[in-house]
């Protein structure tokens, strides 16, 4: 139980980080009617999954929630334990 809302929390902080992207993207221009459609299509994938989730969680299928929500999780953990790894180890990129 708890970890559902453990890949729920990691899911949902995924999202922000893309909004907030995605409305700076807006603000200087770099989001414009050449990718909206892009950009539309990974804010809806976000949200399906996190919707997807919710509503299998709700409908009692916890397993398959956990499912649907790891298909965000997972990649956002690595990602953020890259950035991490990458600021305490201060790794030479040359």
């Amino acid at each position: 139980m708890i970890f559902f809302w453990i890949l729920f929390g990691i899911d949902a902080a995924a999202a922000l980080v893309a909004l907030y992207f995605f409305f700076i993207g807006l603000a200087d221009g770099s989001v414009s009617s050449f990718n909206i459609t892009l950009w539309l299509a990974i804010l809806g994938g976000i949200a399906a999954v996190l919707g997807g989730g919710w509503f299998l969680r709700a409908s009692g299928r916890h397993s398959a929630a956990m499912k649907v929500l790891s298909i965000l999780a997972v990649p956002g953990l690595l990602f953020g334990l890259f950035i991490l790894l990458a600021l305490i180890l201060q790794p030479r990129w040359n």
